[in-house]
């Protein structure tokens, strides 16, 4: 890689017992369910690729097409600035970001990119090192939700924060995460939250039941990384995609759904976990907002809304952020 960029991995101070344990406690709930964040592997990365060009999966394509309008309004006089993305993945929203840039100010902007996936964020970084050559890099492999303090602080920081990740937390985990996030910022730090938007239920529901069952093999992957992690035998062939929208909650399920009875081994575990025909693993939330709930996360964090920039239906928002004075 070029000099011009670094790579840090916090992951690995997160004990293999206390990830272990995780993932054992929450296939042996009554509930059982997958952390969202195992998704990710190379093939599920690859999958989400596919997922995101999807006719029915209109999320990234129109906060793309938000970014590209808004741009120039938020990033177009930054310097010397450290740019945090967190749960970046590809690197084609940055991109839009980047590009309203100043070229004579990229040599004072610093990408920093935290992900999960190492190689996600590498393959990304090859791009952008091409693309913005005097950009520096600093890459970041941690698990955002749990080590956001472990980021380099330097100069002012515009956090960017996309995809409506955030509603892949409970909504107590998203109010923790944003009033940790408030207090590390300072004065001048931007805050960037894309979140999706309540709609109709036939909306939410098809763009996560696509008609070619991308979606459906994105779910069943993560069977697949869980055998990787704990030595399970999972046959993901076995379980059915299931994705509704619970009004209730404001909220996406997906569940992936057993079309046998099964009994699974697993050397970290005394005996067998039992699966039943037609119970359920939750793998994921997907939450979806009202403007009460961004009022809420802007309270949470003490932080307060300079602008909404919404798409003409609604359907999605991008929130820019300040520090309250």
């Amino acid at each position: 890689m070029a000099e011009s960029i670094t790579m840090s991995n916090f992951l690995l101070t997160i004990s293999e017992d206390e990830a272990l344990k995780t993932i054992l406690d929450g296939l042996t709930s009554d509930q059982k369910h997958i952390s969202s964040k195992y998704f990710y592997d190379e093939i599920g990365s690859k999958l989400f690729e596919k997922i995101i060009l999807l006719p029915e999966y209109y999320l990234t394509r129109t906060e793309k097409k938000i970014l590209r309008e808004t741009c120039f309004q938020i990033a177009g006089k930054l310097r010397d600035v450290d740019i945090i993305e967190l749960g970046s993945g590809d690197c084609s929203k940055i991109s839009i970001l980047l590009d309203s840039i100043p070229a004579e100010h990229m040599e004072s902007v610093r990408y920093m990119p935290v992900d999960v996936n190492q190689a996600v964020i590498e393959d990304s970084l090859k791009i952008l090192i091409k693309k913005f050559p005097g950009l520096k890099i600093q890459g970041v492999v941690a698990d955002f939700g749990k080590q956001f303090n472990l980021i380099p602080v330097g100069a002012k920081r515009l956090i960017c924060f996309f995809g409506s990740t955030v509603g892949n937390l409970s909504r107590k985990e998203s109010m923790n995460f944003f009033s940790d996030l408030g207090r590390t910022m300072q004065s001048d730090d931007i805050l960037l939250l894309g979140v999706d938007m309540v709609k109709s239920k036939d909306a939410l529901e098809n763009a996560y039941n696509d008609s070619k069952n991308i979606t459906a093999k994105f779910n069943r992957n993560i069977l697949n990384v869980i055998n990787k992690h704990v030595g399970t035998n999972f046959n993901p062939d076995l379980f059915s995609h299931i994705a509704f929208y619970d009004e209730v909650y404001s909220r996406i399920e997906m569940h992936l759904k057993a079309i046998q009875y099964m009994e699974i081994s697993c050397p970290y575990l005394p005996r067998k976990i039992i699966i039943r025909e037609g119970e359920t693993i939750h793998t994921e939330n997907s939450h979806k907002f009202t403007y009460k709930h961004i009022d809420d996360l802007a309270l949470a964090a003490g932080l307060e809304i300079k602008n909404i920039f919404s798409d003409k239906n609604k359907w999605f928002s991008l929130i820019q952020f300040l520090k309250k004075e």
